[in-house]
């Protein structure tokens, strides 16, 4: 069977045993405590816990749940690649009873499933039950004993061997410390060749013995008191390993062949589709293999399997991550896509990608599993987008970090051999001097030729990478932990995990410092709630409640104002207060909890108690509001043009801009041109802006109500609505917002989008302005025009054709440039034809080409092509730098791949590089090493 055909069948078997079908949940998990969705359970929870009715009739359900296990309790993570089962996302096969049937119905479904219709031999199955140990809550399940125990013997097996007692460690599932909970019942199958170990394997942690299938049977809830009660009801709760199943029935070739059998998750129709893909991109082959312990022995081969295992892996992780909202970021769950994304693409170094590859891999996993999740198909270009524009920001730092890395681990090497016969200087020389000529070796290696070129010197300790190099790789190149404890590991190397947390728990002291300086003196002001009636009124009589010092300003605390407090990133009014004939003018507007504080400037202080007049400043409060009005418009454009995908990620708005974050790629002019008249189209319908004051219940799961993802609110929301009747929530814009706003769209006046630019990775922001201000900024456009007219001396209504053909003279000057840089390489590539030479059976030209750059060497390897028939290696030394090219015929990438001639030449110049099997680039900084790089290019010829 297909892996399609087996989740297929096992949501069909239960559909004929009157299960309601339902879908995966998101990977976004309801609950706080976890980072995904990762087990099947997690949508019912609320169904066990009585916060919510089942809604099936009669009350079951069946699905496969997609779940990612990495970071936190359930972490994978640093086991994927190197065995044949471990993943960060899985899917997991489910069916559940919510107070309807129980044991004896789950255990001979079970039974019917696997034995009857999927045809597992019935002599390799094996039973778990809950057998308790001393302290152990409950008793032994003889009721499910006793149902397996009918099954076995029907079949002419022995219920003794095939029934095997777990403790609660294995066979008892609890929720958390308190709540429903129950025994369990586990499927196991024996995939050693002859199947007849007798149950001795089954919970012992060997590959030969697999756990497919857990049985929970929810009957007790867990007090605080460590007793345990029967719940009214009981429940059904089972998850089988979708990959598990399909790994052992297509792996025996349908329990054909346990001799030969291949049971890995990766050898499996759900993960070939990927592996081919890689193998067309990357030109290298799967080979099935898997690595020693000690990863610094490790061949080529492995490392190239490991390297399949993890990205097939990780981009299934990332793809339906961010297909469900979750993106790659720098806290929680984000920073695990992140970590786990940069995995990934350090990895790709290992099959010679230097260009983003991975997110290309999203169309393949689209094609094989966009049918069953149909979130793939609909969120494709998105996932693609994010993932390109990760991968590419991290490959800006990824060769410079891994570069960092080798010297840290040359030196941590060195600094595990000591020299008792000699000075510290002379000590600190020889170091240099191992570091130098053994610093790319494994640390097996690395100890015992330094052993053996200095005599007398001894090992003091295995080498550890230290605290503060693996914090400098976190927090200048980006490398999460876990990979720099992935290379080292790679290399032999330890980390010095203590110091590097010890620094890490210092960067996070200092922000907590920075934070609190921000915030001190305003978090411990106490005072009563400010009640704000800006929303409709200008001005109003109000009373002060206290005046406070805030660092060098003074801070006047009012019973009621009408200034807005700045939050959610419109900034706070100013305005005038006053009090009989004495005035103060309010600089600013902020917030300490929920009081508003007034920040004055004046020659003297207001009394608390007095009543006093407060007014907004008008002008500057409509511009604000014209411009977050537009703010909203410019949101809803942006979704109309680009995606709904175009999240927002942060604003500014003011008097005189606003700014408007969002996650995306670059925009092309055209968008930002449709945006910009779409905007204004809507500003000249004059549509009613209303807002209304509803329950957070009534449109939280409305998807056309925009709200900031991971922001919390309260029980009752403010919903600003353009469009529509006003307060009918049936507006084209509306948003979760306490912002003041216009009446009318009309009121924005004009609109114009002044620039659209990157600020992070994957994060855009446009900058705009309306009204008056977009108004006099087109006055200014116009002016300067005219200014340039003048200068070019050129009629405003010419001065395009003028610019025009400025332009077209630049491109022929390029062109000649261009055309003038081939006739050079093409006679190069002349003077090269001359020099070729055979290497064994190998047509070769290996030549330095003096003081050139490294697109000069690529035009005159280019001009080659077609040419000649061979191996090209080229070395220059231009610009203070080496470059090296390599081009391999066709005919020959079979026996020489450019790519690891590349790899092989570039250290001897200080460098790195790679690429394809015909085509790779490299460099480094040592010009003085460039003649013994071509010679090694020779002798890897010969």
């Amino acid at each position: 069977m297909t892996s399609a055909e087996i989740r297929q069948s096992f949501l069909d078997f239960f559909h004929e045993k009157k299960h309601t079908i339902v879908p995966s949940s998101s990977l976004m998990p309801d609950s706080p405590n976890l980072l995904f969705t990762n087990a099947g359970m997690n949508q019912f929870v609320p169904i066990f816990l009585g916060d919510a009715k089942c809604p099936y009739t009669p009350g079951r359900a069946a699905d496969t749940q997609k779940c990612i296990r990495a970071g936190g309790k359930h972490n994978d993570l640093d086991d994927v690649g190197l065995d044949t089962y471990h993943h960060t996302f899985f899917e997991m096969l489910g069916n559940w009873s919510f107070g309807d049937y129980f044991k004896k119905e789950a255990i001979r479904w079970a039974w019917e499933l696997v034995i009857g219709r999927w045809k597992f031999p019935a002599n390799r199955v094996y039973a778990t039950v809950y057998a308790p140990s001393a302290g152990d809550p409950s008793e032994f399940d003889q009721e499910a004993y006793d149902i397996w125990a009918e099954l076995f013997t029907a079949a002419g097996l022995d219920p003794k061997v095939h029934i095997v007692n777990g403790n609660k460690k294995d066979n008892f599932w609890m929720m958390g410390d308190t709540g429903p909970c129950g025994p369990c019942s586990e499927l196991h199958v024996d995939l050693t060749p002859e199947g007849d170990t007798k149950g001795s394997l089954v919970n012992m942690g060997d590959a030969r013995c697999i756990e497919i299938w857990n049985l929970v049977f929810i009957q007790f809830n867990a007090n605080p008191d460590g007793t345990f009660t029967p719940l009214p009801a009981q429940h059904v709760d089972t998850g089988m390993g979708f990959e598990r199943v399909t790994s052992i029935i297509q792996g025996t070739k349908g329990f054909t062949d346990f001799v030969h059998a291949k049971i890995s998750n990766y050898e499996t129709d759900i993960f070939r589709p990927i592996f081919d893909e890689i193998e067309v991109l990357s030109g290298k082959k799967y080979g099935s293999t898997l690595p020693p312990a000690d990863l610094s022995a490790i061949t080529e081969q492995e490392s190239t399997d490991i390297a399949f295992r993890v990205i097939a892996d990780h981009i299934r992780t990332l793809s339906f991550a961010i297909a469900d909202g979750i993106l790659p970021g720098n806290t929680d769950r984000n920073y695990v896509l992140r970590r786990i994304l940069r995995r990934a693409v350090r990895y790709g170094r290992t099959l010679g990608f230097h260009e983003p590859f991975f997110f290309k891999l999203v169309d393949v996993l689209t094609r094989t599993m966009g049918d069953v999740f149909p979130e793939l198909r609909k969120k494709h270009a998105h996932v693609r987008e994010v993932l390109h524009m990760e991968e590419e920001a991290f490959n800006r730092t990824l060769d410079t970090g891994i570069k960092k890395f080798a010297g840290f681990a040359s030196a941590s090497m060195a600094a595990a051999i000591e020299f008792p016969d000699v000075d510290a200087t002379e000590a600190a020389y020889r170091r240099t001097e191992l570091q130098k000529e053994f610093g790319e070796l494994s640390v097996p290696e690395f100890l015992r030729k330094s052993l053996e070129k200095f005599p007398g010197s001894v090992q003091k300790g295995q080498p550890v990478l230290f605290g503060q190099w693996a914090f400098e790789l976190y927090d200048t190149y980006g490398f999460p932990i876990d990979l720099t404890e992935l290379i080292a590991r790679e290399r032999g190397l330890g980390v010095d995990r203590d110091g590097f947390e010890k620094l890490m728990d210092r960067q996070r002291e200092r922000a907590r410092q920075a934070q609190k300086k921000e915030v001190i003196s305003v978090s411990s002001i106490e005072a009563p709630a400010t009640k704000f009636f800006g929303y409709d009124s200008e001005e109003i009589e109000t009373r002060v409640i206290d005046v406070v010092g805030i660092k060098d300003k003074t801070a006047v605390i009012l019973e009621s104002s009408v200034c807005y407090a700045e939050m959610g990133g419109q900034v706070g009014d100013t305005g005038l207060l006053t009090h009989g004939g004495e005035s103060w003018t309010i600089s600013d507007t902020r917030k300490a909890g929920d009081t508003w504080l007034h920040f004055i400037s004046g020659p003297e202080i207001p009394e608390p108690g007095q009543d006093v007049s407060l007014v907004v400043d008008c002008e500057r409060r409509s511009a604000i509001e014209r411009h977050h009005t537009v703010t909203h418009l410019l949101h809803w454009a942006l979704h109309e043009v680009v995606s709904r995908e175009a999240t927002q990620k942060g604003s500014y708005v003011g008097p005189e801009k606003l700014t408007f974050d969002f996650n995306s790629a670059a925009l092309t002019p055209s968008q930002v041109r449709d945006i910009e008249r779409l905007v204004n189209e809507r500003i000249l319908e004059n549509a009613v802006v209303s807002w209304s004051d509803v329950a957070y219940g009534d449109v939280k799961n409305r998807a056309d109500v925009m709200q900031i993802f991971g922001d919390k609110y309260g029980d009752r929301v403010r919903v600003v609505q353009i469009g529509g009747a006003a307060q009918r929530l049936d507006g084209y814009s509306m948003e979760l917002c306490g912002g003041t706003h216009t009446r009318a769209t009309g009121e924005i006046g004009l609109f114009r989008i002044l620039g659209e630019a990157a600020i992070a990775a994957g994060v855009r922001r446009i900058e705009a302005i309306a009204g008056l201000e977009a108004f006099d900024h087109a006055v200014g456009d116009a002016q300067r025009i005219v200014a340039l007219a003048e200068k070019l001396n050129s009629p405003i209504g010419e001065l395009e054709k003028k610019l025009d053909a400025m332009l077209a003279h630049q491109k022929e000057l390029e062109k000649a440039l261009k055309a003038a840089s081939q006739r050079e390489a093409a006679a190069k590539a002349k003077d090269l034809l001359a020099s070729s030479t055979a290497i064994g059976s190998t047509p070769a030209i290996i030549a330095d080409l003096g003081a050139v750059d490294g697109d000069t060497l690529q035009a005159a390897a280019d001009a080659l092509k077609g040419q000649y028939s061979g191996v090209v290696v080229l070395g220059g030394s231009g610009n203070g730098a080496v470059s090296l090219v390599a081009t391999v015929s066709p005919e020959f990438t079979a026996k020489f791949a450019a790519g690891k001639i590349i790899q092989a030449i570039a250290p001897i110049v200080g460098g790195k590089g790679g690429g394809r099997p015909d085509q790779a680039r490299g460099g480094g900084k040592d010009a003085a090493k460039l003649a013994d790089a071509l010679a090694h290019a020779r002798t890897l010829l010969s």
